[in-house]
C-alpha cells in the first residue's frame, strides 16, 4: 500500500449506527486530518425497531427488507463523516443482526429466537479470518471495538469484540493463513467508552432543563448501566468538538433508528457540543504516549514510533 495514510485506524461495530454513535466524531475528525479510516460493520442491522412508520413494512416480521435500507442510510452517514473505506465483515449480508431482548436489569441479552445466520451463531474463527484479511490489507496502527460485554450486552457488540480481539492475534501471526496477506500487528488497541463524570453532568443539566425523560430513570448522582465506564478505566479522550456537526448529520442519516428528538440529540442541545464531540476510549493494548493533565491521551495514534 504505498499510497497508505502513515496513520491507519480501523474500527469493528456490529450495526449501522453503532459507530456514528460511539466514534463518530473522531472518525470526521482523522479524516479531516488525512488519515485512514476503515470501518468494518459485522451486521446490516436486520433486527433493529423501525422508528418511522411509513417504512415498518421493512421491518423482521413482515418484508424482512430492513437490512438493505440500512445499507443506504450507512453509506449517507460515512459521506457526512468522509470515510471513503467502509467494509462488511464478510460481505454484505454474510452475517445477521441476532436481534436482543433486555433483561430486567436494564442490560441487552440474546433474543428468545435467533436466526440460523445471527452473527451470534457465527463460528469464531471463520468470522476472525474474515477481519484478518483486512487487517493485513489496510495495516492500522490502531483498532477500535468494544469492551468484552458490548457496552451493553448486545450479542452482537460482544461477538464482534470477539471477533475484533481474535483477529488481532491471528493477523499477527508469522505462520497463519498467509493466503490472507502478510502478517501485521496492530500496535494500539481501544475499547470505546463513555466517560461517567461527563454522563452525570449531562444528566445533570438536563434535568436542571426541566427534561426528565431523555435517558429517562437515570439519576445524575445514582447508579448508571453499565455502558457507563468510570473515570479512572478511561485512557483516552479525543476531542472533535469542530466535527460534531457532521456526527450529527451521520446520525441523522439513521432515520429508522435514531431521531432527531431523542437522547443523542436532546444531550447535544442541552451540553452543547462537549456532549458528542468528546469521545473516550479504553486501552487494551500498546504503549500510550503523552497525557494530558486529566492523565488523558488526546491522540489514539499517540506514543507510535
Amino acid at each position: 500500500m504505498p499510497d497508505a495514510p502513515e496513520h491507519r485506524l480501523l474500527l469493528v461495530h456490529a450495526h449501522p449506527d453503532d459507530e456514528s454513535i460511539g466514534q463518530g466524531a473522531t472518525m470526521a475528525k482523522y479524516v479531516a486530518e488525512g488519515r485512514g479510516v476503515t470501518l468494518v460493520t459485522c451486521t446490516a442491522g436486520e433486527m433493529g425497531e423501525i422508528l418511522v412508520p411509513e417504512l415498518e413494512h421493512l421491518a423482521a416480521d413482515k418484508e424482512d427488507r430492513l437490512g438493505e435500507h440500512r445499507r443506504g442510510e450507512i453509506a449517507e452517514a460515512m459521506a457526512a463523516l468522509g470515510v471513503t473505506d467502509h467494509r462488511w465483515l464478510g460481505g454484505f449480508g454474510r452475517y445477521r443482526d441476532s436481534g436482543m431482548k433486555w433483561h430486567e436489569d436494564g442490560y441487552a441479552i440474546p433474543a428468545d429466537t435467533i436466526h440460523d445466520n445471527a452473527f451470534w451463531h457465527a463460528d469464531l474463527t471463520q468470522a476472525a479470518d474474515h477481519l484478518v484479511e483486512v487487517i493485513r490489507e489496510v495495516r492500522p496502527q490502531v483498532l477500535v471495538t468494544y469492551d468484552q460485554f458490548g457496552g451493553y450486552g448486545h450479542p452482537d457488540h460482544i461477538q464482534a469484540h470477539r471477533v475484533a480481539m481474535y483477529a488481532a492475534q491471528l493477523a499477527a501471526v508469522p505462520s497463519y493463513r498467509l493466503d490472507l496477506g502478510k502478517p501485521w500487528d496492530i500496535a494500539k488497541i481501544y475499547w470505546g467508552a463513555m466517560s461517567e463524570s461527563r454522563m452525570r453532568q449531562g444528566l445533570r443539566m438536563l434535568r436542571e432543563s426541566g427534561d426528565t425523560t431523555t435517558f429517562e430513570g437515570m439519576d445524575p448522582d445514582g447508579p448508571l448501566p453499565p455502558i457507563v465506564t468510570p473515570d479512572e478505566n478511561l485512557s483516552a479522550e479525543v476531542d472533535a468538538q469542530e466535527h460534531v456537526e457532521q456526527k450529527m448529520a451521520a446520525l441523522k442519516a439513521y432515520a429508522t433508528q435514531i431521531t432527531t428528538d431523542g437522547p443523542f440529540f436532546a444531550l447535544s442541545n442541552n451540553v452543547g457540543s462537549t456532549a458528542w464531540g468528546i469521545e473516550y476510549f479504553r486501552i487494551a493494548k500498546g504503549r500510550r504516549g503523552p497525557l494530558n493533565e486529566a492523565g488523558l491521551e488526546t491522540d489514539l495514534f499517540a506514543g507510535l514510533d
